[in-house]
């Protein structure tokens, strides 16, 4: 499920999703002053990240889906699990939660998005280095 080759894995370990081995994104989703930042190709297999200008605005709809997930199972969760707790805490929580987790969300729905329209190719690296050398 999550072995090289699965979309899975590139999302969570944030990885090239045609060669599954380079770097997604240029630092870590929590430093601020490069949030969200992405390599232009990757060091692997030279593959261009950006298909055209705009291409990852479609992540907003894949962030706002996480954010309503985050929110559904948070609120879930108190009200079913947790039953003496009031309403106000329960949206602090959800608020600070949902704060404090955006920069990942940010960051997972860059790399989510990528992943619907580039595939695993594991000959991706070859045929760099022999386009590279020849």
């Amino acid at each position: 499920m999550f072995s090289k080759g699965s979309k899975l894995y590139s999302i969570s370990k944030m990885k090239c999703p045609q060669c599954q081995e380079g770097a997604f994104f240029v630092s870590h989703p929590y430093d601020l002053s490069k949030m969200g930042d992405i390599q232009e190709n990757c060091e692997c297999c030279g593959l261009k990240y950006s298909k055209e200008p705009g291409f990852y605005y479609g992540a907003m709809y894949v962030a706002y889906a996480i954010g309503v997930a985050l929110f559904v199972t948070l609120w879930t969760s108190f009200n079913l699990f947790i039953t003496n707790v009031s309403v106000g805490f329960q949206i602090f929580v959800i608020i600070t939660s949902t704060v404090l987790l955006s920069p990942y969300i940010y960051a997972l729905s860059k790399i989510i998005w990528a992943n619907m329209f580039i595939t695993y190719d594991k000959n991706a690296i070859n045929k760099f280095k022999s386009q590279k050398n020849g």
